[in-house]
């Protein structure tokens, strides 16, 4: 009989200019395929990952921003944002996507799936999980 494991996924860049966003968000939707249980924290750069109304016509690449929001589809409902990285970046959690998921227990209420939490939060969080994955 097969445990499942805690895959904790940690986004730390912008997400155009490297390949890390776009890999790791790939990474997630494949383990989320394959019921990993998934949760991913946005720190440094990476809140950048969630901003709302992104456009990338000035740099000829790909938008995948809306990608983020078929998350909840996969079950993966667990967004951690650290409160310090978007302070540090002028940001609130009003300037990052709505994104939602659907409890279907609780009659497909729609519940957020993103979190601001303190690093110190964050760090308990990180250490209750079996695998980290950092981008």
């Amino acid at each position: 009989m097969s445990t499942i494991k805690k895959f904790f996924y940690v986004n730390r860049k912008a997400p155009y200019g490297t390949v890390y966003a776009l890999e790791s968000l790939e990474v997630v939707l494949i383990g989320a395929a394959f019921e990993q249980d998934v949760t991913l924290a946005f720190i440094d750069d990476g809140v950048y990952q969630l901003m709302k109304n992104q456009s990338t016509a000035g740099i000829g690449m790909k938008n995948f921003s809306p990608t983020y929001k078929a998350l909840g589809d996969y079950d993966v409902t667990k967004l951690y944002v650290e409160k310090e990285s978007l302070e540090a970046r002028g940001l609130t959690i009003d300037d990052l996507m709505d994104l939602k998921w659907e409890d279907e227990d609780d009659d497909w209420a729609e519940n957020d799936s993103i979190r601001v939490v303190t690093s110190a939060e964050l760090a308990d969080i990180m250490s209750e999980q079996d695998v980290v994955l950092s981008f």
